[in-house]
């Protein structure tokens, strides 16, 4: 059975729209961090997207576990022109509701619909599974990434996997069977 651990990078106390843009994680909860380390299977490699906020998140719990290249397939959603603006700073307040509340193929300009981030995710997730064997692997990456994960294995809409909370510093525990996905847990703060 393949399980991947989902752990959504350090906080970026940003109050906007954060996707592509590479800032930096607040890495100053050093509990926190140990106790994701010691939460985690020791030997299972550790990969991250390539935004800096995730790779540091990745550096920061991997202790002696193998360390594989960053993915810029894990990447949070691309928000395009709405990339770090508040939500009650874009203009166009309707297509802004239509991308949260129908997720599907709406874009914010320039950027990607939820159909974008699942597919690209989805062949990330493919390439690591297959190339692990079936083996644990820790992965660090963005709420929207792992959401993709989540709703694939809750067999939820999109609109109902965005009820779902996976904070920063969190494990969404994902379990491969011959029936697909299962979540094992969900937004699990390790004690």
């Amino acid at each position: 059975m393949t399980r991947l651990f989902w752990v959504r990078h350090g906080p970026t106390h940003a109050k906007s729209m954060v996707g592509w843009s590479d800032l930096p994680a607040d890495l100053s909860d050093k509990a926190a961090l140990l106790r994701l380390h010691d939460h985690l299977p020791q030997t299972a490699p550790v990969i991250s997207s390539d935004l800096i906020r995730a790779r540091a998140t990745a550096d920061a719990i991997a202790g002696a576990r193998p360390r594989l290249p960053h993915d810029p397939d894990l990447r949070e959603i691309h928000f395009g022109a709405w990339e770090l603006q508040g939500f009650d700073t874009i203009s166009d307040q309707d297509h802004l509701r239509a991308f949260w509340e129908k997720p599907g193929d709406i874009c914010p300009p320039g950027g990607e619909s939820w159909h974008d981030i699942s597919a690209r995710v989805d062949r990330a997730v493919t390439r690591l599974t297959q190339a692990n064997h079936g083996g644990d692997l820790i992965v660090v990456a963005h709420m929207g990434a792992i959401l993709t994960q989540l709703q694939k294995a809750l067999r939820l809409s999109a609109y109902d996997t965005f009820a779902h909370r996976i904070d920063n510093l969190s494990v969404t525990e994902l379990h491969l069977r011959d029936t697909g996905w299962h979540a094992a847990a969900i937004n699990h703060h390790p004690a």
